[in-house]
């Protein structure tokens, strides 16, 4: 009997979702002494760098969207992975409850959250039998942004702004320089890739995200795809997206690539896109027990994101004005917001928001196009932010409650501003045209907060004030939050500036430099 399998289970999805493995932590540190602190990346990497330390700190989500769990079990042969699975189910349910999951299995059908991270499909368990007598479980906790920005090629192919891509190295190299491009800072950039070559659609994409388990040092044994991994962090580090696409110096912190045959007549390149909070973990157990032997990967917990993470972003915002020497400035708000306020803005200023703000996603929007509001949202501030709440006898609390990916809301975003008077949206990645537009013409702007940045932000939160529409489900629910001191950077205007269409265009430039072929 393995009476101490669950427990160890749990531990694992605390420890994975809390607290980022050394490999990940040194990567971003090597990121940030890449980028120039008092740039919008360097901003953006220091907020990243003191939310992961808050995280560890206070046992809970470093990112909101603690993603679809996803585990990988070597177990003995004879081993009851019945029995298993119940006890997986078990500690996914606990951990949920107990806040370090956020809820986040949905019915496909009627939009239904089933509450506790269980349903059809979720979570994601693979088995697999080995001759060892110990049992090895992975984890890893992939949010829906950066799932989002996966992609798959079928070669031969044109791709956008490189050309044709054959079926050989070389096309296998656009197809993947292309992946980084269109994720831009969708994802939460900087990011990490697992690239799976080969199989066919389905296995294509397990093989990619199997990559996403190796360790960042580690080397590619299959010496052509050691020298494809090591071409392709350095020229995806030249397409200047930065971190969070806000143009910069470093876009890519992890390439891992893997291969897999193949029938005749098809040629599949997936490619698996992981934010900056690349969390995943993995433990050795007693294969009778269930004990926890050793973490297969180095615990952060030693791991300091060095003195500079102590900084706060309006401390870091305060010397970007004079160290790139451009107007951009700091400008403080209190909710209700004016529309004359609103066109003072300009692309680049940071801006602080002290009172009340509303959280809105897929959910909301898609109703309050047909619906009217039960709260005044005249002057208001909507926020694309589905957070991890808890609730006691004092009422709701937030655990976690960083930005949401916001291009899904494009379809609604521009006509609920009008319809409602909103004058600014907080999310993150930046929205299109239309919204741009609606912006321009009503009087809001887009402001740009750090993904995954969730026990930054949470801290910023010092009330509830109330919710509706709990039948969405917490993520979806509209959640009135009182704020002090939330800091957002402009990223789109009510003068028609967007600096997320300025630097996918730039973007686009240096990656059609890459047109020629480099493997033959």
């Amino acid at each position: 009997m393995l009476q101490q399998f669950r427990q160890s289970v749990y531990d694992l999805i605390v420890e994975t979702s809390t607290n980022l493995p050394g490999d990940v932590r040194r990567a971003i540190r090597k990121a940030r002494e890449h980028e120039d602190a008092a740039t919008r990346s360097g901003l953006s990497l220091s907020t990243i760098a003191q939310n992961i330390e808050m995280a560890e700190h206070n046992v809970s989500p470093i990112c909101q969207d603690t993603g679809m769990p996803t585990f990988i079990v070597h177990t003995p042969v004879g081993a009851n992975q019945i029995q298993m699975r119940k006890d997986i189910l078990d500690a996914v349910r606990q951990a949920t409850i107990d806040g370090k999951l956020r809820t986040n299995s949905v019915d496909s059908l009627t939009g239904g959250n089933t509450g506790d991270n269980l349903g059809p499909g979720t979570p994601v368990i693979h088995f697999e039998q080995w001759e060892s007598e110990e049992i090895e479980v992975k984890l890893i906790l992939k949010g829906g942004g950066c799932e989002n920005k996966n992609i798959q090629y079928s070669l031969p192919a044109e791709i956008e702004g490189l050309g044709k891509a054959g079926r050989d190295l070389d096309g296998i190299r656009k197809c993947i320089l292309h992946a980084v491009y269109q994720a831009q800072g969708q994802g939460c950039s900087a990011g990490f890739i697992g690239v799976g070559i080969g199989g066919d659609r389905t296995t294509g994409y397990e093989l990619a995200k199997h990559q996403l388990f190796r360790k960042v040092e580690d080397e590619n044994p299959i010496a052509e795809l050691a020298q494809l991994e090591d071409y392709i962090m350095k020229s995806a580090n030249q397409l200047g997206i930065g971190t969070m696409g806000f143009g910069g110096e470093v876009t890519l912190l992890g390439c891992k690539i893997g291969v897999n045959n193949r029938l005749p007549a098809s040629f599949f390149v997936s490619v698996a896109y992981n934010c900056w909070a690349f969390r995943r973990q993995g433990v050795r157990l007693n294969g009778e027990t269930g004990a926890h032997l050793s973490w297969l990967y180095e615990r952060g917990t030693d791991i300091k994101m060095d003195e500079q993470s102590k900084e706060t972003v309006t401390e870091v915002a305060a010397s970007q004005e004079e160290a790139n020497r451009k107007s951009s400035r700091q400008v403080v708000l209190t909710t209700p917001i004016s529309e004359e306020d609103i066109r003072s803005l300009q692309v680049g200023d940071v801006v602080i928001i002290n009172g009340e703000m509303h959280t809105g996603r897929d959910a909301l929007h898609k109703y309050l196009m047909d619906h009217d509001c039960p709260v005044d949202l005249n002057g208001a501030v909507l926020y694309h932010c589905g957070p991890v709440m808890l609730k006691d006898e004092e009422g709701w609390h937030v655990k976690a409650a960083g930005p949401t990916t916001s291009i899904r809301e494009e379809p609604y975003q521009g006509d609920i501003m009008k319809k409602f008077g909103i004058r600014a949206v907080i999310g993150k990645g930046g929205m299109g045209a239309k919204t741009l537009a609606a912006l321009q013409e009503h009087g809001g702007v887009y402001l740009n907060a750090i993904g995954g940045a969730a026990q930054y932000y949470a801290e910023c939160i010092k009330n509830v004030n109330g919710v509706d529409y709990m039948e969405f489900g917490i993520p979806e629910a509209m959640w009135h939050l009182q704020v002090e001191g939330f800091a957002a950077i402009v990223t789109m205007d009510s003068h028609g500036n967007s600096l997320h269409r300025d630097v996918d265009k730039s973007s686009f430039e240096k990656l059609e430099q890459f047109r020629d072929p480099v493997f033959k």
